[in-house]
């Protein structure tokens, strides 16, 4: 497992604006550099991006949720499917 940690605090959104659907859903297949969600502070956006391929397993964090340095945003199994 691989676990995507917020390099920064601000507000966390799944999604790039409102009525647009998701950057990834759970579940989904994600590559490394795949963008997940964009963290928002003071009006500057910084995309948080897969770190890694695999398969997104949960979003620890939901749409709209203030994150701090260090919290957990996203999982993503590496293990190959058996």
């Amino acid at each position: 497992m691989s676990e995507i940690i917020s390099p920064l605090p601000g507000i966390f959104y799944r999604k790039p604006g409102p009525g647009k659907e998701p950057f990834v859903e759970e579940g989904q297949a994600v590559v490394a550099g795949q963008t997940l969600g964009i963290i928002e502070i003071m009006k500057q956006f910084t995309e948080i991006q897969a770190d890694t391929d695999g398969i997104l397993v949960s979003f620890p964090v939901a749409e709209g949720d203030m994150v701090n340095p260090g919290d957990i945003i996203a999982i993503i199994s590496t293990e190959a499917p058996s």
